[in-house]
């Protein structure tokens, strides 16, 4: 299957997700923390935009960058359907170039988990502190591990609808706290009133909470707030969404 079919069994498949939450989530911190009413955010794995518009139609300044060309067409598209003129770069997040100065750079929808290794992670983090202007704010969250262990583990979920249903069999990876999961979605294609069926395989792992946190300090960052499940307290042993916010500073 194409990233193109994907990008719009992404976008079903995500069509649920608390998108409005994760806004104003950012919103609040950069209220809390002093950034000016427009900054100039960077949505780093941005796929379908879906959040890339949503934080325009709020008056940021946005830019999104993916590793995949389609997904970024897609992106393209939505933006322009909804008015919204957004420049989108084709980039691994983990060596960005060209890219400037950023009053706020984002990692959403847990898609930080989707690098298999340490060495992934910590070079993103060290992409993301060059691009990020002195007193900047960098966002990002990640599924915890009881997440991963209790909600993906050997579970499978599924969806039956008209147009489209899937099969999502979840199982322990071969990474220390790693998920594979395997989907496979059927679509019906109008023209021939018969379903077509695409199989994809995601692999996703996490880390503890102070791993993240020796990672960022080792890439110079401040940690400002850790925090889950979008709510304003430290994580507890059963939350399953952990949010960073972050401050680059200048020592």
């Amino acid at each position: 299957m194409s990233y193109q079919q994907f990008a719009y069994l992404y976008d079903e498949l995500m069509r649920d997700a608390p998108y409005g939450e994760w806004v104003k989530f950012v919103k609040e911190m950069l209220v809390k923390y002093n950034i000016n009413e427009a900054p100039h955010l960077l949505d780093l794995a941005c796929g379908t935009g879906e959040l890339s518009v949503r934080f325009a139609k709020e008056g940021f300044q946005v830019t999104g960058v993916d590793f995949s060309e389609d997904m970024l067409a897609v992106a393209q598209a939505k933006a322009e359907s909804q008015g919204e003129r957004i420049p989108f770069f084709q980039q691994n997040m983990r060596d960005l170039e060209g890219q400037g100065q950023f009053d706020v750079i984002g990692i959403f929808c847990d898609s930080l988990n989707y690098l298999e290794t340490e060495e992934e992670v910590i070079d993103t983090f060290s992409s993301v502190f060059q691009h990020l202007r002195s007193g900047g704010l960098f966002f990002f969250d990640v599924h915890s591990i009881y997440k991963l262990s209790h909600g993906f583990m050997n579970q499978t979920f599924a969806l039956n609808e008209e147009q489209i249903s899937y099969i999502w069999n979840s199982f322990p990876g071969e990474l220390p706290d790693s998920v594979e999961h395997e989907l496979s979605f059927f679509v019906l294609d109008e023209r021939t009133d018969k379903y077509d069926r695409y199989d994809e395989l995601h692999f996703q792992r996490t880390y503890t909470v102070q791993q993240y946190s020796t990672w960022l300090l080792e890439s110079g960052f401040d940690i400002l707030e850790i925090c889950a499940d979008f709510a304003p307290s430290p994580p507890q042993s059963n939350s399953e969404r952990i949010f960073f916010v972050v401050r680059k500073t200048e020592k």
